[in-house]
């Protein structure tokens, strides 16, 4: 059983701790699924005002629902459809504030109304998407989008 000391101060603290939970859970273990899985669960269970974290994987030329934690999802997402597909087709961030005003948003949650994804590139490689959702709009700033970049950087040579 793994168990965290997380901060529930700072912002940058949490992130910090965030970051050790991390590269923790995932340094020895050379399954990209169980290293998945236990992300998607270590951001639900820590970042506040979630309602969906998880992954999308790149097969092909298509996102594929990977680990995930929250309500069931779409399972197929088309390169540069909805803001994932976005994010795996430009390979940048994308820190929506509210998600109905984004040309294109798939609503796989009805409930959800921001959404931050991390593309996640190892080499040359898209590997897939970190997605995040909240029914809180305007939930994510510039200093998750970095943060969550950070932890995208620990994680993708060990999903890759």
């Amino acid at each position: 059983m793994y168990q965290f000391d997380i901060s529930a101060g700072a912002k940058r603290d949490l992130y910090r701790d965030l970051s050790s939970a991390l590269d923790a859970l995932t340094a020895d273990e050379p399954d990209a699924t169980a290293n998945m899985a236990n992300a998607s669960a270590l951001l639900m269970q820590y970042l506040p005002d979630l309602n969906w974290a998880g992954f999308y994987r790149a097969v092909d030329d298509v996102l594929v629902l990977g680990p995930f934690q929250g309500k069931a999802a779409c399972i197929r997402i088309a390169m540069g459809k909805g803001v994932c597909g976005t994010a795996a087709a430009t390979r940048t961030t994308q820190l929506v504030a509210d998600v109905h005003a984004f040309p294109g948003h798939i609503a796989c949650d009805a409930d959800s109304r921001a959404e931050l994804v991390v593309p996640i590139v190892v080499g040359d490689r898209l590997v897939g998407v970190l997605d995040l959702d909240s029914p809180v709009q305007g939930r994510f700033d510039e200093d998750d989008r970095a943060e969550c970049e950070a932890l995208m950087a620990v994680l993708g040579p060990r999903i890759a």
